[in-house]
Order: structure tokens, then C-alpha cells, then sequence
């Protein structure tokens, strides 16, 4: 519940949250992360709750090619910062 709160006083404060989710349609290559952000990335085998994705503004996933399923976390995370920063020039 804890993480509940803290992500509905950010939405209060004008950021967005985007939830990393292999099961999202947008991949995140392809999705607008210029403006304030907060990603959530979920642990590993169990993903996000699902409490936290529905506080979320926005779903993207990292497309996976060959016998990967999923990434772990701290690798998910890097990914979806780096994609932040890279639109952010």
C-alpha cells in the first residue's frame, strides 16, 4: 500500500507513471517519456501487481526475441531509463 500512495501523490503532482509489462501493447521504443515520469518496474517471476498497474497512467513493454520471456529487473530498469534519457536528448 505503501507504493500505492507514493504513486498517487506523484500523479497529484503532474507525473506520469509508466509501468514496464511484457503483457503492454506500446512498446517503449515508441512511447513519449520526455515529460515527468515515474517508472515502475515489477519483481521478477511475479511482475506487477496488480493494485499498482491500475494506478498506472500508461503499460509499455520490451520487445523480447528468441527463447527470452522477460528480463530481470534491474535490466528492465536500465532499459526504460535509457529510453528516457535518449528522448530527452
Amino acid at each position: 500500500s505503501n507504493l500505492v500512495s507514493t504513486l498517487k501523490t506523484l500523479k497529484e503532482n503532474g507525473v506520469w507513471v509508466a509501468a514496464s509489462d511484457a503483457g503492454a501493447e506500446q512498446v517503449y521504443t515508441q512511447t513519449d517519456l520526455k515529460g515527468p515520469i515515474a517508472i515502475v518496474v515489477g519483481g521478477e517471476g511475479e511482475g506487477i501487481s496488480r493494485i499498482v498497474r491500475k494506478e498506472c497512467d500508461l503499460q509499455v513493454k520490451i520487445p523480447m526475441k528468441g527463447k527470452i520471456d522477460s528480463l530481470n529487473a534491474g535490466v528492465a530498469a536500465a532499459l526504460m531509463l535509457f529510453e528516457v534519457a535518449r528522448q530527452r536528448g
